[in-house]
Formats: C-alpha cells, structure tokens, sequence
C-alpha cells in the first residue's frame, strides 16, 4: 500500500517468495500467506491499512498474515492486537522479512499471540530492491529514510534516518534488470536527493553511473526534493541519454510563512527558480508537483498565495491531498486549524487547476510523433504507455498486442480520449 517505495519492496518480497516455492494465489483462491506492506502517510492512509488487514484475515481464514510497512512501525502493539495478525514487523526487520517468514512458518502450531518487533528509534537497515512485480517498468529503491523532520511528518520515525547503498550495486542490480528485459527503471526512495549520507556519494554521481547501463533506455526520478534538485542536475538530465525530461518535485505549500511553519528547506522563490531552469532546457518537461492543502496555519490569505503561485507557474500537474494530523509532530502546536470544508474546497480548487494545466499541456503535443513504453492490458482491453516526457497514451483495443508490451514503438499523437487522461495512439 502505499508510495512507489513500497510497490518496489512489495514486489521484491513477491520475488523472494516465489523463489522459495510459494506461488500467488490465484482469484478467488484461498492464501495459505498474505503480506501486508502498509502506510501511514495520512490518517486515511492508515484507515485503509486496517481495512486491508482486516479483509485479508476475512478472505482467507487460517491463512498465516504478516504486516510490515511505516503503519507497522509506528503502530506496532495496534496492529498485533488485530484479530487474525500473526506476524507484525517495523522498518528495521523488513530486511529480514523472509528469514522470520521462514521460521515463523516452522515453528507455527495452533494460532497464539501475534509475534511482533516493538517499534525502533534507530532504524539503521536498508533492503534492497529492484523489481517490477506485474508491472512493466522495474523499481530500484537507492536511498531509504529522511533526516528532514518536516513538522506535518511522522516517516523519520517510521523510516529512520536517511541512508543509502553503494552506487556499484545499484549499477548491479540495474544490470541485472537489463538482463531481465527491463528497459524502463524509476528510481524511488523516501528522499532521494540526499543519497550519499552512508556512502559519502552522490546523487549525481549514482545517476551518471546509471545513464551508462547498457540496455535500461529510460529512467525516471521518483520524486526530488527541491533544495536537493542541484543545476547539476538538471543539465546532465536535459542532454542524458537515458534520464527522461519527466520531474516530480514536492511543493507542499507556495506560501512561504506555511512553508516555514512546516520546517521545509526552501522558499517558493527557490522551487519557481527550479521550475523556471528546468524549462529552459527542456521545455517539453512533464513536471509534476505535491501540494498539501489546509495544514495548521494555513490562512485563507496564504491559501491563496499557493493557488496564485501555483497558476501563474509552468508546471504539469498537481498530486493534491488535505493535510492529516499525526500523532507527535510538532505541527499539532499550530495553533491556527483548518476545516474539513475548507480542505475539500481548496482541494477542488487546485484539482481543478491541476486538470487545466494537464490537457493544456498535452494539447501542445496533439499530432507529434512520440516514442511510447507500452504496458500490458488484460485481452480485448486499450494499451496504454508513456512517452518520454510522461504523456499517457492510449492504443484502442482493436491495435493492441501483447506482442507490444515492453515494447518502444513510435506513434503520432492523436486527440484526447474522452475522460482527458490520455492522449490516442495512432501507429
């Protein structure tokens, strides 16, 4: 559940298991296994985390139920009191999931009290991860934990603090997906930008030794920090050969008295100026950006200064989502608090924003001639891809193949599809 972070680990732990012998249940067949990698960046998240629980345990009843993930970590003795868990462990054991799998497994006998890891204050373990699970695209996690302790934030505790592997085995890993048939990879992690904490590396340095793989056509960066996103940066990715002109930067507020409530790393002078640069040397980038809405102290007056910056900037599209209190962070001593009604009306606003900003810029590109990955489609359905810079794009399902998955065919651009999510592929 949750971030692309989690869909990597997930995916890894999918592929170990296959390897010792455990096959995915199929629909409609009962699990002998269910794993459970969970969130907890939002109240609602974790809502939905114990609703999946509780559905796996309904779903498959004796089934033997694990539960990792931030939500596992932060609210470690909750989820073991879930009726039905077996198995809860926080971010430090994760990397040792299938060794406890294995011998929990062994030593099982009649269902007793859930064995768990009480949560950690030093979180020092890093798992590696490069899978696609049934995905096309593979997902490398470099870097895992953040030391930024945003006030809003509680992943430093569910993640630890920032810490990375060695670039040589993550060129490895991005080898051994080129062997695979992987030609796209997106980088994920909790902060990417400050890889190099552990090794004494950089985040440059990892993506020019990646750029030199041989066979991964594409890369992508997950999400990017903007006080991390160097000019150095953004001009190796303007004339890479594999790096696509497609940036996802987190904003979260474009009032600077919000922005420094929240304890972030910038000013809206400094992610405009990113913006602004990254333009300049691709003007065709997709840029995507993360705002919150209705955080402690976020006035009308500064609501407004985020919707005015946000419009008159040359950005792509807005991930949107209302600020959810966290236990023990420091935002809850804002003394200024936000409605319910105000946070679904700011929502709707930038949302709204959000979808002209989408189709005007894909628009721009309506008759061009794009490469598109194309992913796999259940039969007799549309194939959809993305071109470099991002753009969805749809193959009706009288032109799909399957022969096409993973495939880099060139198409011309055609109009919208009717919900506007997509641009049609004309081969």
């Amino acid at each position: 559940m949750g971030c692309k972070l989690n869909f990597s680990e997930t995916s890894t732990f999918g592929k170990m298991l296959q390897e010792m012998g455990v096959s995915t249940a199929e629909k409609g067949e009962r699990a002998d296994i269910c794993l459970i990698n969970t969130c907890s960046v939002t109240e609602v998240a974790d809502h939905k985390c114990r609703q999946a629980i509780h559905r796996m345990v309904r779903q498959h009843p004796g089934a033997f139920v694990v539960v990792t993930g931030c939500y596992a970590q932060l609210e470690a003795e909750k989820v073991a009191g879930i009726d039905g868990v077996d198995l809860v462990l926080g971010s430090d054991e994760k990397a040792q999931l299938i060794q406890f799998l294995s011998e929990k497994l062994d030593q099982r006998g009649e269902r007793g009290t859930p064995y768990y890891i009480k949560k950690t204050k030093d979180i020092k373990s890093f798992a590696p991860s490069c899978s696609r699970g049934n995905r096309t695209r593979y997902f490398l996690k470099v870097q895992d934990g953040c030391d930024y302790f945003c006030t809003y934030c509680t992943i430093p505790y569910a993640r630890g603090f920032s810490r990375n592997p060695t670039i040589a085995s993550l060129v490895a890993q991005a080898e051994e997906a080129a062997q695979e048939g992987g030609k796209e990879i997106v980088l994920t992690g909790v902060n990417i930008g400050d890889f190099g904490k552990t090794t004494g590396e950089r985040f440059i340095d990892l993506v020019q030794a990646l750029d030199r793989v041989e066979g991964i056509s594409r890369y992508r960066i997950s999400s990017l920090e903007p006080d991390l996103l160097s000019d150095e940066l953004i001009a190796f990715c303007a004339q890479s050969r594999a790096f696509m002109p497609h940036f996802h930067i987190p904003l979260q507020s474009g009032s600077d008295t919000v922005l420094k409530l929240m304890h972030r790393h910038y000013d809206a002078q400094l992610f405009a100026d990113k913006i602004h640069r990254i333009k300049a040397l691709m003007p065709d980038a997709f840029i995507g950006v993360d705002v919150m809405v209705g955080c402690r102290g976020e006035t009308p007056e500064c609501f407004e200064e985020t919707f005015e910056f946000l419009h008159g900037l040359d950005v792509t599209q807005l991930h949107v989502f209302p600020y959810s209190e966290r236990p023990g962070t420091s935002a809850l001593k804002i003394p200024y608090v936000v409605s319910d009604q105000d946070k679904k009306q700011r929502s709707k606003r930038l949302l709204d924003l959000s979808d002209q900003k989408t189709e005007t810029f894909y628009r721009q590109h309506i008759g061009q001639e794009a490469e598109v990955l194309f992913e796999k489609a259940p039969k007799g359905r549309a194939m959809h891809g993305f071109t470099r810079n991002y753009i969805r794009v749809e193959l009706p399902a009288k032109d799909a193949d399957p022969a096409l998955d993973n495939q880099l065919v060139k198409v011309r651009l055609g109009e919208l599809t009717h919900d506007k999510q997509a641009l049609r592929a004309c081969l």
